[in-house]
């Protein structure tokens, strides 16, 4: 059950347009700048921030898409069969500075694995993380570089992010029961 709208339509894009100045502001040349977007809602919102740079540097940075579900310490609790997508990084990993972006930012641990995987493919420069929203609750010692909102959720409430890409309209709800969120 929806308890309430934490971002509106316009107010995700001008969330997902301060995150973009920002990585710009940090990252002057973006020659070595590359994209990447934790499965599903992080692959969303990585292509609207390679999108913005484009826009306004006329240079299209590189960009993956990054499945972190063999590499989470929790999968076997989540479930027996997890659903593995593609992880696509067609770009040398070396030496670049990475943009790790994903929806919501929790305990930490999905970002964690997707450090580790991300290592598989090669020792970046350095990884800036960037996230929609902060929702609190850290378990592991992991914070955004770059965030949309940051808001305290109490531990029975999730948060469901919502893309046009996935079907929906672009929104930020609160879940008031355990069941009906994502995250």
């Amino acid at each position: 059950m929806a308890t309430g709208i934490l971002l509106n339509s316009d107010e995700v894009t001008l969330a997902i347009n301060r995150i973009s100045r920002q990585v710009l502001e940090k990252n002057h040349r973006p020659d070595n700048l590359a994209i990447v977007g934790i499965h599903t809602c992080g692959v969303f919102l990585a292509e609207r921030i390679r999108t913005y740079i484009k826009c306004q540097t006329s240079q299209l940075v590189p960009y993956g898409s990054l499945d972190i579900n063999l590499y989470r310490d929790d999968w076997s609790l989540m479930s027996q069969n997890p659903v593995v997508k593609t992880t696509d990084i067609s770009f040398k990993v070396e030496d670049m500075d990475i943009i790790l972006v994903d929806d919501v930012l929790f305990t930490g641990r999905t970002i964690r694995a997707a450090l580790e995987a991300l290592m598989d493919h090669g020792r970046p420069r350095s990884v800036q993380l960037a996230i929609l929203i902060d929702r609190g609750g850290r378990e592991l010692p992991i914070q955004a570089d770059y965030v949309g909102l940051s808001t305290t959720v109490r531990t029975h409430e999730r948060i469901q992010v919502m893309f046009e890409e996935n079907g929906g309209q672009d929104e930020v709800l609160l879940l008031g029961h355990k069941g009906d969120g994502k995250k």
